[in-house]
């Protein structure tokens, strides 16, 4: 038990430190939330604590695709999904909140996917 309790904690201050950092930029923010089944990413404005865009392999377009939202290719439909959702809207330029995850595979893939469709960071 103890030792549940110290790795959430590394996450928690990991979470922490690079989200500071995020919002020390005074850009929007991109932050990613997965799960065992769908990935989310969402871009928030910090100064007005609203949502301005959002992309999640729980939508209904996703859903009936019949695809996995666990996978490297969803995570890059999502990225370029909010991408274009965001550049629609005028938003060019965003700092990537990774949250407590490692930059690598899902988080990787959709990091990409936004780049590519345009948006900078």
């Amino acid at each position: 038990m103890k030792l549940q309790k110290q790795i959430g904690l590394q996450q928690q201050r990991r979470a922490y430190r690079v989200r500071n950092r995020v919002r020390a930029s005074g850009r929007l923010r991109l932050t990613v939330f997965k799960s065992g089944k769908h990935i989310y990413a969402q871009i928030i404005d910090d100064e007005a604590g609203k949502t301005l865009v959002s992309a999640s392999t729980g939508e209904a377009a996703f859903r009936s695709s019949d695809k996995s939202g666990s996978t490297v290719e969803a995570a890059t439909q999502i990225g370029k999904l909010l991408a274009e959702r965001a550049v629609g809207q005028g938003i060019a330029e965003v700092a990537f909140d990774r949250g407590s995850y490692r930059y690598h595979g899902r988080i990787e893939a959709l990091a990409d996917a936004a780049r590519e469709a345009g948006l900078d960071f």
